[in-house]
């Protein structure tokens, strides 16, 4: 009897035991913290130009009274950005890795204070071209921040710190826009205080002010409060409480500028980067398209919304994102995997791609917006935030893509650098398309909807592609 127990016992005893979960490390909140600030800072920066950015070309005359053509102008400005970007971002990645991570956050929030200033003083089309290039060449950030992200974390606590980068960005989302739209034009809804001919002259100048305002308080911020990351240039005070256990970590110290980056481009990484690509070029039409097909007048088959209606909406998307990503985001990683997530991410952009013609359609059948134009906005939304979600798989595919810790800085700045180009082509493109679907009447003037659908579609197929399970780089 005791025989028959102990050849049971053995039989079903693993050769090799189960290796125990390591145990979760601490997030550095502090620094942390400060990184998700400085991106929080970019995101109102970035979107708080979007609730009068059609309203102010058309109000420069550069379209002379055509409403279609505001589509292709808006699209230049806004992908203008994205564009110096991409032919720099590599380049400020490869620097961070020799002088440090701090250093080029500096210039490139400095960069964008002073860009922001010259938008608002902007009086032309070529001077808000200067001011949006400028702001593309000195902005590295996105990529280093990444980085940061990476290095100030490990296997254990990933997954809960790329969490909070879309409910921060959804936060920035909710008050760019907020307050783009209410302080623009700031002569017309508070003519007592700015009774200044100022304000008449440069009526958004206000709210590029105050965005400018808020990146020099993340520079503050980051100046005094932020540690460097970069191994070889951190102060010994650093220990691995504050850098995730990357101190403990046996892996090799070289600098990413003496490392090929072509050696880096096998399927593993690539995989992850074309995917992130294909994203960021339909999330980034998607937020140039969305309020351009807002202020659209009706007769043209948009809402017709003022600026501050544009921007109340898109606050409302981002407290939505944003409670979404809270409430949701890490668990439903945990129940269906960073991978399926994606994918109910870009099914839901499809989905949206079907929502925006019907509101079109509803908006004329019932001569203005109603209750079921409200719903249909209200279902638009959410599938918006559902959306969302995709960027931050993909960050934890892309972080997991690395072999080492060293080579997240250049496999970041790749990323970033497709990004870029796709972001640059992103709204110049959707724009344009949408502005010639109308103009000319293309498949009912949703020719655009029914293109950003089929990339979609694309993008479903790329995502199979992707790993089941994450990569566990610290092993």
């Amino acid at each position: 009897m005791d025989t028959s127990h102990s050849r049971i016992a053995s039989e079903t005893t693993p050769l090799i035991p189960a290796e125990a979960s390591k145990p979760k490390t601490p997030l550095p909140k502090l620094q942390l913290g400060i990184v998700l600030t400085i991106q929080f800072a970019e995101a109102i920066a970035s979107t708080s130009i979007f609730p009068y950015i059609n309203q102010l070309i058309r109000e420069l005359g550069i379209t002379r009274g055509d409403d279609a053509a505001v589509g292709y102008y808006a699209g230049i400005i806004e992908s203008l950005f994205f564009v110096t970007q991409a032919l720099t971002v590599l380049r400020w990645s490869r620097l961070s890795d020799r002088i440090g991570r701090k250093p080029v956050l500096v210039v490139g929030l400095l960069g964008a204070c002073i860009s922001m200033l010259c938008f608002g003083l902007s009086t032309t089309f070529w001077s808000l071209v200067i001011s949006r290039c400028v702001c593309g060449v000195l902005n590295g950030n996105i990529g280093v921040m990444k980085t940061m992200l990476g290095e100030l974390t490990d296997s254990t606590n990933m997954a809960q710190a790329f969490s909070l980068i879309p409910i921060v960005w959804s936060l920035g989302n909710f008050l760019g826009p907020l307050m783009g739209g209410t302080l623009a034009r700031p002569q017309d809804h508070w003519p007592v205080l700015f009774a200044n001919s100022f304000w008449g002259n440069y009526p958004y100048f206000l709210p590029c002010a105050v965005a400018a305002c808020v990146l020099f308080v993340a520079l503050f911020t980051m100046v005094f409060f932020l540690e460097e990351t970069l191994s070889t240039k951190r102060r010994p005070k650093l220990s691995s409480a504050t850098l995730g256990d990357s101190s403990c970590e046996s892996l090799p110290q070289q600098s990413m500028a003496n490392v090929s980056l072509r050696s880096l481009l096998t399927p593993t990484v690539v995989i992850p980067i074309a995917n992130y690509t294909v994203f960021a070029f339909l999330d980034i039409s998607r937020r140039a398209l969305v309020p351009l097909f807002f202020s659209t007048p009706t007769y043209l088959g948009g809402l017709g919304f003022d600026p501050s209606s544009i921007g109340s909406w898109l606050a409302l998307f981002g407290i939505m994102d944003g409670v979404l990503q809270a409430l949701l985001f890490a668990k439903l990683v945990d129940r269906l995997g960073p991978k399926r997530l994606f994918s109910v991410s870009v099914s839901s952009y499809a989905l949206l791609m079907v929502v925006l013609p019907i509101m079109s359609w509803l908006v004329r059948a019932r001569g203005g917006v109603d209750r079921a134009v409200t719903f249909a906005l209200l279902c638009q939304l959410i599938l918006s935030a559902i959306c969302s979600m995709g960027l931050g798989t993909l960050l934890m595919f892309m972080r997991a893509s690395a072999p080492t810790k060293n080579t997240l800085g250049a496999i970041n700045g790749l990323g970033q650098t497709s990004a870029s180009v796709a972001r640059a082509i992103g709204p110049g493109l959707a724009t344009s398309l949408f502005a010639a679907s109308k103009e000319y009447n293309l498949l009912g003037g949703n020719a655009v909807f029914v293109i950003l659908f089929m990339v979609a579609i694309a993008q479903s197929w790329l995502a199979s592609q992707l790993p089941d399970k994450l990569q566990d780089r610290d092993e």
